[in-house]
């Protein structure tokens, strides 16, 4: 700067221009800078001793206001002043112009201790960690100067590996600052960040006395490291100790009590925050905001909102999200509102929230409301976490078209951003579409698969019945060492239960960790689908024997068992249980597999009754459930009035259409058939074609009805005509109830050997050696004319067959099936 030359022609006139520019700045008002200035008209001496700096300093609020104060500090001789330049240094630093910060230091000609721990320190504060060591390693070996303990804790930050880390430690020790409290808590931090938290403890125990910087920095480095119950021995051992929590220590604390699950601990610090006055520390109350949202305790956390005497973004991002990760999307959306209503602008974490909340309310409109404004503020570009969860919300709300396109759009994607389309794709049913992405993601080897990863694709070869693919996802799963890990053995318990391997589902139970409901919920399921629910209770006994709470989905698991078994009695039990013992209020699904219990059971009023007094409106479940039940035990009044409740709430879903189809069929009236289905078709909907796969060399042959494309379409209609012969000879006789057209006898017999698993199963006769079990899969129910054949041919071929179709799985063995013919 100019100003340094001028000082030997100083003149009174260029003090009195810079007076003039304080005297008319907002942050200075006259009187103010009276004092601060003090001026007489005597001489410049005493104009230049009359000056308080150290005011002026704090008085400085803008980066100009910062300049003005250096330019008077040179105007009036002070520019060789270490202390005035290093707080001119400092000012530059904290008004976030680091480049002026180094001209003012590079240009101070003789540096002491002060100017270069202010200098290094203003590297550090802008994360300029290269250039703050590059600082310190020119000051210990040029200047001739000795570092003090102010020095070493910004260096320790710079540290960008564990290297550096350890020379700066070995620094230390020689200079003997190691027992120095802001130095081994830097050095505390410092390792706890390179994950070297037993380095870090050591430290910590070895100090002869800590302050409460040190504790904080022991408390933070556990937390740091996931060591959650380390932390909160630490944080007792403090208070043993009788130092004082401060707001740094308890919002540190907090969020270890959420993950532990220690409530009764969060409690107890909140009580200590009351006592001691730190609720009205902002951070603090956000903290408890947090960590009660974690428990669920909404009430609680609003509360703490509530009581909030100032709000920042963060406040609001936290009751926002606490509502939205309890699945209270409305009330969280009402926040969203309110804090609008205190202009209190949304960033990033809020637009995640909001994506959330819009996906949880399937609300389509403000989804391109929420992508709009993100597009607006060209938070794409940059951040990859809301395209990540802008992704997310379109797939959730089955927008998959939008989802892809901005997940196609991210100029970066990470592993999440990978695995956020995955699971949208196997979520929305879309199995193949999701492998194929996965498939596209092993492409890119910067792309490493983890924990998520797992959990995303193993649902969607579940659904395919892709055994030999989950097999391997398996084995990467052992080889990453995530084996123990409960989501990714919940998954796999899934897949190998659903590829109906259930022993092994069994064994890998048993494997993973279960203290929480999820396996538990996975195994039962797995028993339900294999229809045995006298298993599915006998291991949920086993579950409260071991003290672990079910959920809601543990019910619907339940509940779902008992239906496919039809253990009635069993299922009244448990649905009881559900609000009586444990406080879990019904849901819809509870309702639904209630009355696909009593249904399948025959029970077809009790089933009726059971909708009509249903404390909440019936969905499709609850109608659609009784219309299958009304086509199974042929009920064609209550069918009808089934169907019309149903086309009320869902008139969308031509499988109900179907279902209505199918009653008038079976009794022969074809009239209700062509106006059920001619109703569809004014609606433009169209019957999903049903299908069959086998899978044979790790290689998948799919079969429509009636399929004639298959390079062994002669061999296999071939062998069935010859299984077809056979199989009547011990006593088949075709049902043609189960052919929903108005046609000879003949050609119904002709239909039903082309439905599409005689299909897969002939195929896998004639392409298979001899008594080897052969596995279909289904993507509708199977007939039962179908299930009927492919009981004798168990007999015939010595073979079991299992096919696996919407609803469940049949294990054919010995002319009988594991349903017992109840499904």
């Amino acid at each position: 700067m100019k100003g340094s030359r001028l000082v030997p022609n100083c003149k009174r006139r260029h003090l009195s221009k810079l007076f003039s520019f304080f005297r008319s700045h907002r942050t200075l008002h006259t009187a103010t800078v009276t004092d601060y200035l003090q001026v007489t008209s005597d001489d410049l001496e005493n104009e230049r001793k009359g000056i308080d700096f150290n005011a002026l300093f704090k008085s400085c609020t803008k980066l100009q206001q910062v300049k003005c104060a250096h330019t008077l500090v040179a105007v009036s001789g002070r520019f060789k002043d270490n202390f005035l330049s290093s707080k001119i240094v400092n000012l530059y630093s904290q008004h976030g112009d680091v480049s002026l910060a180094w001209w003012t230091f590079h240009h101070l000609p003789n540096k002491d201790v002060y100017t270069w721990n202010s200098m290094a320190f203003a590297y550090v504060s802008h994360g300029r960690f290269r250039e703050a060591l590059g600082c310190f390693n020119q000051f210990f070996s040029t200047s001739g100067l000795r570092p003090d303990f102010y020095t070493f804790p910004p260096v320790v930050k710079a540290c960008g590996d564990l290297l550096d880390g350890k020379k700066i430690h070995c620094l230390v020790l020689k200079l003997g600052f190691e027992w120095d409290v802001f130095v081994a808590a830097s050095l505390v931090h410092m390792y706890s960040r390179f994950g070297l938290v037993g380095d870090a403890r050591k430290l910590f125990d070895d100090m002869p006395a800590r302050d409460r910087g040190s504790w904080n920095a022991m408390i933070s480095g556990y937390c740091q490291n996931g060591n959650a119950a380390e932390a909160l021995d630490i944080a007792d051992e403090m208070r043993l100790e009788g130092v004082k929590m401060d707001a740094i220590t308890v919002a540190s604390v907090l969020p270890v009590c959420a993950q532990v699950g220690d409530i009764l601990s969060g409690k107890l610090i909140h009580l200590y925050v009351i006592k001691h006055g730190l609720e009205f520390e902002l951070f603090v109350s956000n903290a408890l905001i947090n960590m009660y949202a974690k428990f669920g305790s909404l009430g609680h956390a609003q509360k703490v909102f509530g009581q909030m005497v100032v709000r920042d973004i963060v406040s609001w991002n936290s009751i926002i999200a606490a509502y939205e990760q309890n699945n209270n999307p409305v009330s969280a959306h009402l926040f969203f509102h309110k804090m609008q209503e205190a202009r209190v602008q949304p960033d990033l974490l809020t637009l995640v929230s909001l994506a959330s909340i819009v996906a949880q309310l399937n609300d389509h409109q403000n989804s391109r409301s929420v992508h709009g404004f993100v597009m607006r503020k060209g938070w794409f570009m940059e951040y990859i976490i809301i395209g990540n969860a802008v992704v997310d919300m379109y797939a959730k709300i089955g927008n998959l078209d939008s989802a892809r396109a901005v997940f196609g759009g991210l100029l970066i994607k990470d592993v999440v951003s990978w695995n956020t389309l995955i699971t949208g794709y196997a979520q929305n049913g879309l199995a193949s579409e999701a492998i194929e992405v996965y498939l596209l993601m092993g492409e890119h080897e910067e792309i490493i698969p983890n924990q998520g990863t797992w959990v995303s694709i193993l649902p969607a070869y579940s659904h395919v019945g892709a055994l030999q693919q989950g097999m391997r996802i398996h084995g990467q799963v052992i080889k990453n060492c995530l084996y123990s890990d409960v989501f990714v053995g919940t998954c796999l318990i899934d897949m190998y239960g659903k590829c109906g391997k259930l022993d092994d589902a069994i064994s890998l139970f048993y494997q993973v960790p279960r203290k929480n409901s999820v396996p538990w919920n996975a195994m039962i399921s797995c028993y339900g689908v294999h229809g045995d629910g006298e298993k599915a209770l006998e291991l949920f006994r086993e579950m409260r024997a071991e003290r672990v709470k079910p959920d809601h989905i543990t019910f619907v698991s339940l509940l779902s068992a008992c239906s496919h078994s039809g253990l009635v009695s069993d299922a009244q039990w448990c649905f009881n249980m559900m609000e009586e013992e444990y406080g879990i209020k019904p849901s819809l699904k509870h309702y639904g597999c209630m009355v696909d219990l009593f249904g399948r059971a025959g029970e077809l009023e009790m089933a009726f009754n059971f909708i009509k007094k249903m404390p909440i409106q019936p969905d499709a479940s609850a109608w659609g459930a009784l219309l299958n039940a009304c086509r199974i035990h042929g009920n064609i009044e209550l069918g009808k009035h089934a169907s019309e409740r149903l086309f009320e709430v869902d008139s969308e879903n031509v499988g109900y259409y179907v279902l209505l189809s199918n009653i008038y069929a079976n009794v022969g009236k074809w009239e209700g058939v062509d106006d059920v289905r001619s109703l569809a078709r004014d609606r433009g909907l169209r019957k999903n074609p049903g299908w069959s796969s086998i899978i044979l060399n790790n290689k998948v042959d799919v079969f429509y009805t009636g399929n004639q494309t298959h390079p062994k379409c002669e061999e296999i209609y071939r062998e069935l005509r010859d299984l077809t012969s056979k199989i009547k000879t011990i006593g088949y006789v075709p049902d043609f109830c189960f052919v929903l057209q108005d046609v000879e006898e003949d050609e119904k017999e002709h239909i039903l050997m082309g439905h599409s698993e005689r299909l897969a199963i002939a195929y896998g006769i004639i392409s298979t050696s001899p008594k080897t079990p052969i596995r279909i899969f289904k993507n509708l129910r199977v007939c039962g004319d179908c299930h009927t054949v492919t009981k004798f041919l168990s007999i015939i071929t010595e073979r079991e067959i299992i096919v696996r179709d919407s609803s469940r799985f049949h294990h054919f063995k010995g002319g009988t099936c594991s349903c017992g013919d109840y499904w």
